[in-house]
């Protein structure tokens, strides 16, 4: 179904958002502004953009450690999120978990982890949760292609499926486990196998198309909520930067890179506006400055936040009430 000129023009501002987000993450790191660990989504941008838009406010998401972009779409600000990449009190999780541990309860957006996998059990128990309680809820769980080869993956998937749990799983499937290639990591490096292996339904995207992410999302979500149970969504998708901030990028070409570089995101939307002619009725350098502006408006608000005083050091790390 072709997308309206206002929905596609959401798309688009919501992409170069991100893009622009991460990219002024990137400059601040190398300033040490942001510091620990760094893993961006440039290049991803169309899987979060299409599937977060398939949802409702009131269902939840769960990310992985690169869940920048995932917490943006989800409704926490943007600056709330930079403010918690700069360590600041005033930050979505008060500045402790920095960029791989984002939270906001009243948004629903549940998280990302540091640990590979390890938001698949969680998504499992929330969505058990709503099952029992009787909510119509379903929770949407990003992860990589990495995840699929850790244990927490198939006992998620074998218990969703069984107890036909309301769990949209998303493999964001950028082809490399931290530096090594899929094909040199897994025996079976088709996905779809593996979910269906369960029983489940799966189906595969061109990650890099965020309306077919975003049509399929629709489906896969509008499945899970009916009670039919869990889905799994692979979205072949290709990450531009380096697995971190720390990575050497030795594991592959500079050829490769470019050659996924023309079919990103953000070209390949502007591309089909363009075909369709809906481009010149989009005023693209607006959306530039108010992104820009927003991007500007989180960064000063990070600047200006506040840092933990060292007499709170242990606050959070043990229960403040007396056992009885």
């Amino acid at each position: 179904m072709s997308p309206s000129l206002k929905k596609a023009e959401k798309f688009y501002r919501q992409m170069l958002l991100l893009r622009r987000f991460e990219q002024k993450c990137a400059e601040l790191y190398t300033e040490q502004k942001i510091r620990g660990f760094l893993h961006l989504y440039i290049g991803e941008e169309a899987v979060a953009t299409g599937v977060i838009d398939a949802i409702e406010d009131k269902d939840g998401v769960v990310g992985t450690y690169r869940e920048h972009c995932h917490a943006i779409l989800k409704g926490v600000p943007a600056e709330k999120v930079m403010a918690e990449l700069y360590g600041k009190m005033e930050g979505c999780s008060r500045g402790r978990g920095g960029s791989m541990h984002l939270f906001d309860k009243e948004k629903n957006f549940y998280g990302g982890y540091a640990i590979v996998g390890g938001g698949l059990p969680l998504a499992v128990g929330i969505a058990l949760a709503d099952k029992r309680m009787g909510r119509d809820r379903v929770t949407v769980c990003f992860f990589g292609d990495g995840a699929v080869a850790e244990g927490e993956f198939h006992e998620s998937m074998n218990l969703a499926q069984l107890w036909e749990l309301p769990v949209l799983f998303v493999c964001e499937n950028n082809l490399y486990g931290m530096g090594t290639h899929i094909e040199r990591a897994q025996s079976e490096p088709d996905f779809i196998k593996k979910a269906k292996s369960y029983a489940m339904e799966a189906h595969r995207v061109d990650g890099m198309d965020v309306l077919k992410v975003n049509d399929a999302a629709k489906k896969a979500v509008k499945h899970v909520r009916s009670g039919k149970g869990p889905l799994f969504l692979e979205c072949q998708t290709y990450r531009f930067r380096a697995h971190s901030m720390f990575d050497p990028e030795l594991y592959r070409s500079k050829k490769e890179v470019e050659e996924w570089k023309k079919r990103g995101p953000i070209i390949t939307l502007k591309k089909y506006l363009q075909e369709n002619g809906m481009w010149e009725k989009i005023d693209a350098d607006a959306i530039e400055k108010e992104v820009e502006k927003e991007i500007e408006k989180a960064v000063e608000y990070a600047e200006k936040g506040s840092w933990e005083p060292v007499s709170e050091l242990t606050r959070f790390v043990y229960s403040e009430k007396e056992a009885k």
